[in-house]
């Protein structure tokens, strides 16, 4: 039995130095950290989650009637909100802020472009001020671009394509907030 084992161990080590002299120490240790950052990205990427809605649980219940569809201008967290008019970035809603407030670790930038948006609920149109929230890298959710009566590029006040955190320290770009600024 112990010349198996010696067996073996002469061809794994005869293997060993083969692979040896034909790929570097380099080579290996970029394998291995390909194989890492893979390992580490595969738990992000996207799959399929709309089969555990549907059950025995849901197949008991009787349905009357389908619920009506939630009008999407009235929901913070939809591009098609009516505050989000003249909006390009990301919303603060998607991204740990408010429609008014920026996330923690970020700060308003000091100046800010605005839009003229029609409330659906009252008809009445409102001018929205769109503040950038800066100091932190790209928020990279809910990424919205309505550009209703936008200006020319020369025209910097009324133009949403501008990098607004220029004015202050950092000016990384993290998201977008829109705030009433008051009655048109």
């Amino acid at each position: 039995m112990r010349w198996l084992f010696k067996l073996i161990d002469r061809h794994a080590e005869h293997g060993v130095r083969q692979m040896a002299h034909r790929h570097g120490r380099r080579s290996l240790l970029a394998r291995l950290g390909v194989a890492l950052v893979g390992g580490a990205v595969l738990p992000m990427l996207p799959f399929d989650r709309s089969g555990q809605s549907s059950g025995a649980a849901h197949a008991a219940e009787p349905s009357p009637r389908k619920a009506a569809k939630p009008d999407p201008r009235e929901d913070p967290l939809q591009c098609e909100y009516w505050r989000y008019c003249a909006f390009d970035g990301y919303l603060c809603t998607c991204c740990g802020g408010s429609l008014t407030q920026c996330p923690p670790g970020t700060e308003a930038s000091k100046v800010s472009w605005i839009g003229t948006c029609l409330n659906p609920q009252d008809g009445r149109q409102y001018l929205v001020s769109y503040n950038d929230c800066c100091g932190k890298g790209s928020c990279g959710e809910c990424l919205c671009n309505n550009n209703e009566r936008e200006r020319p590029g020369y025209r910097l006040g009324v133009h949403n394509d501008i990098n607004w955190c220029m004015a202050n320290t950092s000016p990384m770009f993290h998201c977008t907030t829109a705030i009433i600024a008051g009655v048109a």
